[in-house]
């Protein structure tokens, strides 16, 4: 029977089974021992795994697997890291800590895995003084481990098994614009329904045949891209630093271009076809080394900008809104997203839709009327000599 269930027949304490419960939650899921089944919060109550006035302490627990906002910053971060900023109660949070220890290790919410202490260390989820305070052997957190003793019945009485939720098996990915992009992360961002994310799960699309779709295909690889010049006289393709080395293109238009293309995604090589980062143009000599910096910082626009204040990667746009770059340079570079697919998540490695991009704070309506005014000078990029591919 569940936690829950024993509870209500007098086997166990309501105060026992909240702390079992609330462990269950914050190593990953709430289980249904009947049903063999792993659950959310969400869908454990719904379907009666766990009562309803439970329902708001079990959602707190649940953060440590989620993450907990820091009202501070905005961003997502892990059970420790709220413990540290007293967002939560002390002794309630090395419980639930030492849940997650127990049950194979601290969970990272940002990537939703579990990580060695080593790494928890290094990525700031854990830290000498609680390693210590949880090595007491008079720590009364231990009553967490009959959560482990119970998991271990189940498993040995009741052949537990994984359900085939999303959530306990790696999802299918595809090439992001830097790294791969999961199916789930497309689902989450509204790039493909929920429908066609269950054909790929069960097998009936594959990913290949989904990155051709065009619907996916823009977030991903984008759309029209700033390639290079073409000159039809001689019918002769150039890349931007050539033409600027043969005095077709100013030094001023030429690294507009260029930066809009590294805050696009690659600088392109057309002559040979290519997509190249910044360090791989320079080393083949698609543009010169006295551009490099240059275009390394507007190649952050793919890749991210580091907030000085919470060393997290932020946006273009979140850049932007914290003066980390000039405003009308980071306006231009943000238009050269919109113009050729949608603005990128530097997170994800992607571009999203545009309602996407204002739930992640990634935009809002004071930029969308400065980019949307037909006087804007930021339009500059966009010169008919360019050849779209």
């Amino acid at each position: 029977m569940s936690i829950y269930e024993a509870k209500n027949k007098g086997l166990l304490t309501p105060g026992t089974s909240l702390v079992l419960l609330e462990a269950q939650a914050a190593t990953g899921f709430v289980i249904d021992p009947v049903n063999n089944k792993k659950l959310s919060v969400e869908e454990a109550v719904s379907q009666g795994v766990v009562g309803k006035e439970w329902k708001n302490k079990l959602l707190s627990a649940e953060r440590a697997v989620t993450g907990y906002k820091d009202p501070y910053t905005g961003n997502t971060i892990s059970l420790f890291q709220a413990l540290q900023k007293d967002l939560i109660v002390k002794d309630h949070g090395i419980r639930l800590l030492e849940a997650q220890i127990a049950t194979g290790g601290i969970i990272d919410p940002v990537h939703s895995h579990r990580v060695p202490v080593q790494v928890a260390y290094q990525r700031g989820y854990f830290d000498e003084e609680m390693n210590m305070i949880l090595s007491d052997a008079d720590d009364d957190t231990k009553e967490i481990l009959l959560t482990i003793i119970q998991r271990r019945l189940l498993h040995n009485n009741h052949n537990y098994h994984h359900n085939n939720c999303d959530r306990d098996k790696p999802a299918p990915k595809l090439p992001g614009i830097r790294k791969d992009v999961s199916v789930k992360e497309l689902r989450e961002s509204k790039i493909i329904t929920e429908d066609l994310y269950k054909d790929i799960i069960d097998g009936k699309l594959t990913v290949k045949e989904v990155g051709k779709m065009e619907s996916v295909r823009k977030y991903l690889e984008g759309t029209n891209s700033i390639a290079g010049v073409y000159l039809q006289s001689t019918e002769e393709t150039l890349s931007i630093y050539e033409a600027k080395q043969r005095g077709l293109l100013t030094p001023g238009t030429s690294l507009v271009l260029l930066e809009a293309q590294a805050a696009t995604g690659f600088v392109i090589d057309p002559v040979n076809n290519k997509k190249l980062c910044v360090e791989e143009a320079v080393g083949q000599g698609v543009v010169g080394h006295e551009w490099k910096n240059k275009l390394l910082s507007a190649e952050r626009a793919v890749t991210g900008y580091k907030d000085p204040y919470t060393d997290k990667m932020i946006s273009l746009f979140q850049a932007l809104k914290k003066d980390l770059i000039v405003k009308n340079h980071g306006i231009r570079l943000l238009e050269a997203q919109i113009a050729t697919g949608g603005i990128i998540d530097p997170v994800y490695s992607h571009r999203v839709p545009v309602q996407v991009a204002y739930e992640r704070g990634y935009f809002d309506e004071e930029m969308n009327q400065i980019l949307s005014d037909p006087d804007d000078d930021t339009k500059g990029f966009l010169t008919p000599i360019l050849k779209k591919t």
